[in-house]
């Protein structure tokens, strides 16, 4: 196993106000990344917190009432409630107002006022408080903010100043012999084109305007500006300016910053030239990542479009928006996020391909073989294209991810899930089953069946560890079979690994076309088309088995008989029938219906009753004897 060093940061979190979806996806994609060089046996290191000062926030905590510190205080606290929520797996949490940066922000500041970097002088110009950026006069778009488009406002004050033009050629060598310094490309260009051609000008690094930062130590009427103060931040963390730097010596420089496209400047220009000035390594690459959409618009409070992830998680899980944060953003250009989007990725990829997947496999398993998985080695041709398909979506994905194409990664995984599903009706177990001569084939479909969900769930683990978990649970898949060792080769699970008995659906199927909560009913005719009609799958079953459900009053759990088959059914009818009076009838049985939990248990269909207008209700039974399983047309 590799044991090479991996430092992964996100930008830390600008603790103005709670953290959208937008600001959310940053840490998602950062923690699908650190868990995936995990997996690969890199020692990791994944670092992300919270950016607390600067004059935005000093306004904000003015309006809330507050302290600066007690309103920093409450934001960090929900931007670390919400990292929490979404399962991400940083090792450090880092706020700038810890005691310790800010003492390591002093010494960084002094030091380079002392080699002649940082000198004292008279700032006049534009400044948008918002981005905490200052602008000339050329820079501004239509006389606003040419990031944000907001309002700016002239400032002048006495402030020190650092010397960017001084490193400009010797960043501009840097990013042209390391070609992956700035990803994507497109943004490299913006900034050489926009930026670096026109020529660096020296850097405002002071504020004395408001007092909400870090001090400068040997200047107490200013304060270290903003962004000088928040980028060094990646190495204050594990401890440089520090007595014990020991972290900083075994993971820097950093393997790669990701961060929002908007914030790219000051990581690709005005970090690098800081820690060439500090004669400290800059990091290897720095990734701008593309914005998250509402919809076409960018999230604004202002335009009532803001989506948060605690209320996303909410109406559809944790795993959900994660799959679909990571899912729904191209490499390079910006994503979309809406309702509609969601529940599509949720019916289409997480249901109808994973869920399917798992719960037809985990089913045939069971009702085939008992439960246990045993590879007779009965390959036919087909088997072949199918295990290579498996086989190199671990090479595919892991090339994906190395470059940071973490959607394209998501895409490799779900081609060969659907290629499993695909291998389902090829191989037709539900035929293999009819055959006593069939067996041992039907024995080698359902071992590759699994062995090709258990790829797919251990490639999961970085994109959907509580999915992951709950798919390896219900293989039987052991924690020496969870491995990326155990993936190189097709074959690794073990014969006689046993199943769980009853497989509970990973995702349920959201209806698209359910009414809103309160929404009045119309009052129309709710015909169907006959082809609607033609999905639904009676058959007549035998009740072999009744008793009361624990804890419900409504539920009756009926054990049924449909030909060869058993299957598990809860209905709430026990006010009507006693569990005496039910065993023995032949009822009427919906029979593709999707598995669902009542109560904790699995119900596997519906018994079909009629109510009349008083509220009695009569089980459907057959008139005259006729075989179980005995399809209704």
């Amino acid at each position: 196993m590799n044991k090479e060093k991996y430092y992964i940061t996100t930008a830390i979190a600008y603790t103005s106000t709670k953290p959208h979806i937008g600001n959310t996806y940053e840490i998602i994609l950062t923690d699908a990344i650190a868990r995936y060089k995990r997996l690969l046996g890199y020692d990791v290191f994944f670092m992300t917190g919270t950016d607390e000062h600067g004059e935005k926030i000093e306004q904000k905590a003015k309006e809330a009432g507050m302290e600066p510190r007690v309103y920093v205080d409450k934001i960090a606290g929900e931007v670390k409630t919400i990292w929490d929520l979404m399962n991400t797996s940083y090792d450090k949490f880092i706020r700038t107002t810890d005691e310790y940066h800010e003492k390591a922000v002093q010494k960084i500041f002094k030091k380079l006022y002392d080699q002649g970097d940082i000198y004292l002088g008279e700032y006049e110009g534009m400044y948008c408080t918002p981005c905490e950026s200052f602008w000339t006069d050329s820079q501004l778009v239509d006389g606003k903010c040419p990031d944000c488009g907001r309002e700016v406002k002239k400032s002048k004050e006495e402030a020190y100043f650092f010397k960017l033009s001084k490193y400009q050629d010797r960043l501009v060598k840097h990013i042209e012999d390391n070609k992956e310094f700035i990803q994507p490309e497109s943004r490299k260009n913006e900034m050489i084109n926009n930026f670096l051609k026109p020529g660096l000008l020296d850097l405002c690094v002071s504020r004395t305007s408001f007092k909400w930062g870090v001090p400068v130590d040997f200047n107490p009427g200013h304060v270290v500006y903003v962004w000088i103060d928040a980028l060094s931040n990646y190495i204050t963390g594990l401890g440089y300016g520090s007595e014990d730097d020991s972290l900083f010596r075994k993971y820097w420089p950093a393997d790669v910053h990701l961060i929002g496209k908007d914030i790219l400047r000051f990581h690709t220009l005005y970090w690098p030239i800081m820690l060439m000035a500090l004669d400290i390594p800059v990091p290897k690459q720095i990734f701008g990542h593309p914005w998250l959409l509402s919809g076409i618009d960018k999230m604004s409070k202002s335009k009532g479009n803001v989506l948060y992830a605690d209320q996303l998680v909410e109406k559809y899980g944790v795993d959900a928006i994660r799959y679909f944060v990571l899912r729904e953003m191209p490499f390079a250009q910006d994503g979309s996020i809406t309702d509609e989007l969601i529940v599509g990725r949720i019916n289409g990829d997480l249901a109808n391909v994973l869920g399917n997947l798992v719960n037809r496999t985990v089913t045939m398993v069971n009702k085939y073989n008992d439960g246990v998985v045993e590879n007779k080695n009965v390959a036919e041709e087909i088997d072949a294209d199918f295990k290579k398909v498996v086989e190199e979506s671990v090479r595919n994905v892991t090339e994906k991810m190395d470059k940071l194409r973490v959607q394209d990664a998501l895409e490799e995984i779900w081609n060969m899930l659907r290629r499993s599903n695909k291998y389902i009706d090829e191989t037709t177990p539900w035929i293999l089953c009819k055959e006593e001569t069939k067996r041992d084939r039907l024995n080698t479909v359902l071992y590759n069946l699994i062995e090709s969900i258990r790829f797919g769930a251990i490639l999961l683990k970085a994109f959907m560890p509580e999915t992951c978990d709950q798919i390896l649970e219900q293989i039987g898949c052991s924690k020496e079979e969870a491995t990326i060792e155990s993936i190189r080769k097709f074959g690794f699970i073990k014969n006689e690994t046993r199943v769980t008995k009853t497989p509970e659906p990973l995702f349920a199927r959201i209806d698209v076309n359910e009414k809103k909560e309160g929404a009045k009913e119309e009052k129309k005719q709710d015909y169907i088309h006959i082809d609607d009609f033609a999905k639904v799958k009676l058959k007549i079953a035998k009740v072999i088995q009744c008793e009361k459900v624990e804890g419900s009053e409504k539920l009756l759990r009926l054990q049924v008989e449909l030909g060869e088959e058993k299957r598990q059914i809860l209905s709430g009818i026990s006010k009507y029938y006693t569990p005496d009076e039910i065993v023995g009838k032949q009822v009427v049985v919906v029979w593709n219906l999707e598995p669902r939990k009542l109560k904790g248990e699995l119900s596997e269909g519906m018994i079909l009753a009629a109510e009349d207008p008083d509220g009695n209700l009569r089980l459907l039974t057959v008139d005259g004897d006729i075989s179980s399983g005995s399809e209704v047309s």
